[in-house]
């Protein structure tokens, strides 16, 4: 199988979709391998390093388009990428589909096969592909809700650790999944007082056995949240639906009730966000006002910590990517159910739930469509 590797053209994304180690296996595999040229420079990888892995360079992502069989990337395809994409082909990526009508009737209409890194299980019942990048995204929440706060920013003023005789920073972290648990490690390390509201009992559970008095945890009801979140110098929306858009979980009427200056972060951009107030944002201008309240909802967190987060999606992808490729995609499915799950367009038709629920669009079962 030929497989691609275009350059990441979403503004200030640095990440690439293949590292050289991973292209390196795909070339032992017997798979010929195409790199947009300068493809890795973001994540600190010349084109250099994926000649010595076996890789081939090539100038446009014309041209990777046009010849891969399967294209690898970490963002969702841009319009002007869309437009590149093929019946039959193979896209392997990040899609975040439920917000998106314009991209899901592109993908819908190209014909590919396009599977979403993001809905991929494992047998634990979790996202293994979308774990790294939620736990990056985690840990950086904190550190890009501390400069928020910063007066000059436009937040409070308020420094997470204090000082003695200064109390700290009260951070509320709503989700105590992977963002919410790495996000209330971070923020209580740098010495916030940290509460996690989740509706698990023995997700709450799990915190406190693991980590102690490190944090607190709370029942996330409508009022409880509702109190904590006016207390709160910084929120932190962690809330996942896998595949669906997420809850809006903070009204606009609610910011009149919040601490002036104070910062929300939300780290479900990608999926809609969860607060209303909420819309996408780039690193180049993170974050924006609303009635008092600073909002930072970058939605490619990650892209940040470009190498940290290219290594960590790539040790994630590989083995599904080599499954695909050395096995076509319909067997690698019939193969894995996990990998099944991922699933959410072939030929033509949506074939994940979650999304055609929440666009309107009828929906194919994935199993349908492997036998198709």
């Amino acid at each position: 199988m030929k497989i691609g590797c275009p350059k990441e053209i979403k503004p200030q994304e640095f990440r690439v979709g293949m590292t050289p180690n991973a292209a390196q296996e795909a070339v032992a595999h017997g798979h010929d391998v195409i790199i947009e040229t300068m493809a890795g420079t973001g994540s600190g990888f010349d084109d250099a390093a994926y000649i010595a892995a076996g890789a081939s360079i090539r100038q446009t992502a014309e041209e990777i388009f046009a010849s891969a069989d399967m294209i690898v990337k970490v963002k969702e395809p841009q319009p002007g990428e869309r437009k590149m994409l093929r019946e039959n082909q193979i896209l392997f990526t990040y899609l975040h589909l439920a917000p998106d009508p314009d991209q899901t009737h592109d993908l819908i209409n190209s014909g590919c096969t396009a599977i979403a890194y993001e809905t991929v299980t494992d047998r634990n019942g979790g996202l293994p592909l979308l774990a790294p990048m939620s736990e990056v995204a985690g840990r950086l929440a904190p550190q890009v809700g501390s400069w928020t706060l910063q007066k000059a920013n436009g937040g409070r003023g308020v420094l997470m650790g204090g000082v003695p005789g200064v109390g700290p920073a009260r951070v509320v972290v709503i989700g105590g999944g992977v963002v919410g648990t790495h996000a209330a490690r971070i923020a209580a390390g740098m010495g916030a007082d940290v509460t996690v509201l989740d509706r698990s009992l023995a997700r709450m559970r799990y915190l406190d056995d693991v980590f102690g008095g490190t944090f607190k945890t709370s029942y996330a009801s409508a009022g409880n949240t509702a109190e904590l979140v006016m207390q709160a110098d910084m929120v932190v929306g962690a809330v996942l639906i896998p595949g669906a858009a997420a809850p809006k979980l903070i009204s606009r009427a609610q910011l009149s009730e919040m601490k002036p200056g104070a910062v929300l972060v939300d780290v479900a951009i990608d999926q809609g966000g969860c607060f209303e107030t909420s819309h996408a944002t780039t690193h180049a201008d993170p974050i924006y006002e609303v009635d008092g309240i600073m909002h930072y909802c970058v939605a490619n967190m990650p892209g940040a910590v470009a190498r940290t987060s290219t290594i960590a999606l790539g040790n994630a992808t590989m083995p599904f990517l080599l499954s695909l490729a050395d096995k076509g995609w319909k067997q690698a499915c019939m193969d894995d159910e996990h990998l099944l799950n991922g699933l959410n367009v072939h030929a033509g038709k949506l074939t994940y739930y979650a999304v055609g629920k929440a666009l309107g669009i009828d929906v194919v079962s994935p199993q349908l469509a492997v036998k198709g």
